[in-house]
């Protein structure tokens, strides 16, 4: 037995988790983020100031922020490794619920370890702490309860024995996989028990591959077999189940054509004739013309969100195989469900789905393709006032390197990028969409390049952001510049949430309070001078050709560069497929009134169920 805090036990536990990466063993755990207040920095503090050799932290700056960080670590190790997350009781700890979300919507690991008001009561009420009457036992710690996978209150010393293991499977099961969360009361974690020594022998783990079902593989081989114009969607669960080759291999053999979800994006490079491009809403319309040409649509890895689907108008009733870890998502609309790991259910369906000769429809595809190539030239080369978001993603993405990690989030860029970066290698491209978090590009930034660096990988993450997501988050350039991880930032002004603006607008609405324009007087940031302040070196550009410039120049600092330039506020990538969302069906103004006459027509395309 091992007399130890719950707080010693539970990082010591950590420390001892090790998983199988490429034949190498690692730290399942590679790191922790912590904002140390009166809930957590005295036990859990010490324990992770005794534990450096182990583990390293890092010291955030927002708890959003880091919680950001650490979703995106996971997603650029493709699960293969996590981060915990650990602050004080009460704001620090509500300020994670943003990055908890975001972790549950894009189906990632991530541990949160938070303190709690006193077991005991004795002292209540504490400093932050929320009292419920008559629900004394209810802390603002409960509000984490629909955000994550996994939930506990640790009262007892010896409840980690059991819920760190559960907690630990919940993040390596490929089905169940999120953020997993304990609130840990103060006087608990100072408590010392005798623990079994057993319980911190080093263990190595492996993510699971679960098998699918013959009876379900068999129907998914049918109805693939029987396809003529059959379409292949690759989705987030292919980079998470490490994929890409067998999904490579497979649609190369039988000749299906390939289309990206925008967390599928670079599961194939753009190099790879087989793939097309994106679909669904902020797709290419070539792709989703292909896909309303397809007879079968066989979904790997997706949710099926609805700017995948078009708010269902994109697949029509059209046979739909969904090959997924989790049933949930397999099973949606009438799915054909093949419930298994996508590289072991592609792997057997390669030895069972018969040759097919589908040259006229890859014929088909190749021309598509060349389509969305010709639209992305004219984007290019279009005359702007200001540069638009799509010149300044084409000029980043022409002088990127294969090794390069690219990364954003919400509002305008992740349509841009998804029409007009193309991947020049696997598993490259971050575009955080599940959640549509604003604030994640930069945050996230700083934790791709922490996983950069842990892979030892020698590109850069180049991470592109709006002003108005920068102005909701941007203290981890900070972050990036205290510890040393170097990374490029592409600032794009254009004065305001102007997609929202064309959401305003483009639905028969007046763009309101989402301009800093719509106050002529009001003074604009100086993103240059802000991102200095922080020891970024910050420059501005005027011009595509001045940012070519200045990229190719910092393309390989040891440091945080952050590049700002004005952009266009109303020129965008037009095309993709329908979206419904919510237009009054009652109003005095006209050009509402047709826009929800067009809403109610996009609408009779949809998938009944």
């Amino acid at each position: 037995m091992t007399l130890m805090t719950t707080s010693q036990a539970i990082v010591r536990w950590l420390t001892a988790q090790k998983i199988i990466i490429d034949g190498e063993v690692k730290p399942y755990f590679a790191g922790t983020f912590a904002i140390f207040g009166h809930g957590n920095a005295l036990s859990l503090g010490d324990a992770l100031f005794d534990s450096q050799n182990e583990m390293k932290t890092f010291r955030g700056q927002s708890e959003e922020g880091m919680g950001l960080a650490a979703v995106a670590y996971a997603k650029a190790m493709r699960r293969q490794q996590c981060m915990v997350v650990t602050t004080s009781i009460g704001p620090g700890a509500l300020n994670v619920v943003t990055a908890a979300g975001t972790a549950l919507a894009n189906r990632l690991p991530m541990l949160i370890l938070v303190g709690d008001t006193f077991q005991s009561r004795t002292p209540d009420p504490v400093l932050q702490q929320v009292e419920h009457f008559g629900e004394p036992s209810t802390t603002v710690n409960d509000a984490f309860r629909p955000v994550v996978r996994f939930w506990d209150r640790i009262t007892n010393p010896s409840q980690i024995l059991s819920a760190l293991p559960q907690a630990l499977m919940t993040m390596l099961d490929p089905a169940s996989c999120g953020p997993t969360f304990f609130a840990l009361p103060q006087d608990v974690q100072a408590t010392a028990f005798d623990y079994p020594a057993e319980f911190f022998n080093e263990t190595t783990h492996e993510v699971p591959r679960p098998r699918p079902d013959l009876n379900e593989l068999n129907k998914c081989v049918a109805l693939i077999n029987n396809a003529k114009r059959p379409v292949l969607v690759a989705g987030g669960g292919v980079h998470y189940s490490l994929a890409e080759k067998e999904l490579a291999a497979f649609a190369k053999e039988q000749q299906i054509p390939v289309v990206e979800t925008m967390a599928g994006k670079s599961s194939l490079p753009w190099s790879n004739p087989l793939l097309v491009g994106p679909l669904g809403v902020t797709g290419s319309d070539p792709v989703n013309e292909l896909v309303s040409e397809s007879d079968l649509i066989i979904a790997i890895g997706t949710r099926l969100q609805d700017f995948t689907t078009g708010s269902w108008t994109l697949f029509g009733d059209k046979d739909i195989v969904a090959i997924n870890a989790a049933r949930f998502d397999a099973t949606k609309r009438r799915a054909s469900a093949v419930v298994g790991d996508a590289l072991a259910t592609i792997s057997e369906l390669r030895t069972q789905v018969k040759p097919t000769n589908r040259a006229d429809w890859i014929a088909r595809a190749k021309t598509l393709k060349n389509s969305s190539v010709v639209l992305r030239t004219s984007r290019e080369k279009l005359k702007s006032e200001l540069p638009t978001y799509a010149q300044v993603v084409i000029a980043a993405n022409e002088i990127a390197r294969p090794e390069d990690y690219v990364l954003t989030a919400a509002g305008g860029l992740p349509g841009e990028l998804n029409n007009n970066w193309l991947s020049k290698s696997v598993a490259s491209f971050d575009c955080e969409y599940g959640f549509s978090c604003m604030g994640y590009e930069i945050s996230g930034a700083f934790g791709a390049a922490i996983a950069q660096k842990d892979m030892k990988k020698t590109g850069r993450v180049i991470a592109m952001t709006g002003d108005g997501s920068y102005m909701m988050l941007n203290s981890d350039i900070y972050s990036a510049v205290l510890h040393g991880y170097p990374l490029t930032l592409i600032l794009c002004d254009n004065g305001g949430f102007a997609v929202i603006s064309r959401l305003q607008t483009g639905n028969g609405a007046a763009s309101f309070r989402t301009m800093i324009t719509e106050n002529e007087s009001a003074a604009r940031v100086d993103f240059v001078a802000h991102a200095k302040s922080m020891g970024a070196n910050s420059h501005r550009v005027t011009s595509v050709s001045e940012l070519t410039k200045k990229l190719l120049d910092t393309a390989n600092s040891k440091e945080v560069e952050v590049i700002v330039i004005n952009t266009a506020p109303t020129t965008w990538t037009e095309g993709g497929a329908f979206w419904e969302v919510g237009i009054p069906e009652v109003s005095d103004k006209k050009s509402i009134q047709e826009a929800r006459a067009k809403l109610i027509d996009g609408k009779k395309a949809q998938r009944k169920f």
